[in-house]
């Protein structure tokens, strides 16, 4: 079993920035892949950024490619998502995820263990 509670949200002008925390604990942090995923009012659930275990490589969605970044510190238990240049449609409540067996997962059913969520609201 993994827990996880994503920290960092919040409310910011467009063109601004904000970091995603990500604290996991209840099993071996290094072992899991870590994906983000946001979820708009009436949309999907849809695919944000993904690491590795390790962190040496990540994938992003092309909506937020060379905007965010996503990396993980696992001495601290902890998946980051820095998001820079925000816009209004990157308005949304943002999940991190947590999955074995996993490589640069896209689908969100493919991870096993989800945080609560945190809100991200981007004004124009």
């Amino acid at each position: 079993q993994v827990q996880l509670v994503e920290s960092g949200g919040g409310l910011v002008q467009a063109g601004g920035s904000l970091r995603l925390s990500c604290v996991t604990s209840g099993d071996t942090f290094s072992s899991y892949a870590m994906g983000w995923f946001r979820q708009a009012p009436g949309k999907e659930r849809e695919f944000v950024a993904a690491i590795t275990w390790g962190g040496g490589n990540t994938r992003y969605a092309d909506s937020v490619k060379g905007r965010f970044t996503t990396s993980r510190d696992n001495a601290k238990n902890t998946v980051y998502l820095q998001m820079d240049s925000l816009k209004p449609e990157d308005t949304a409540v943002y999940y991190c995820a947590a999955g074995r067996w996993i490589i640069l997962e896209i689908t969100p059913e493919k991870y096993e263990y989800w945080g609560q969520g945190t809100q991200v609201t981007v004004s124009s």
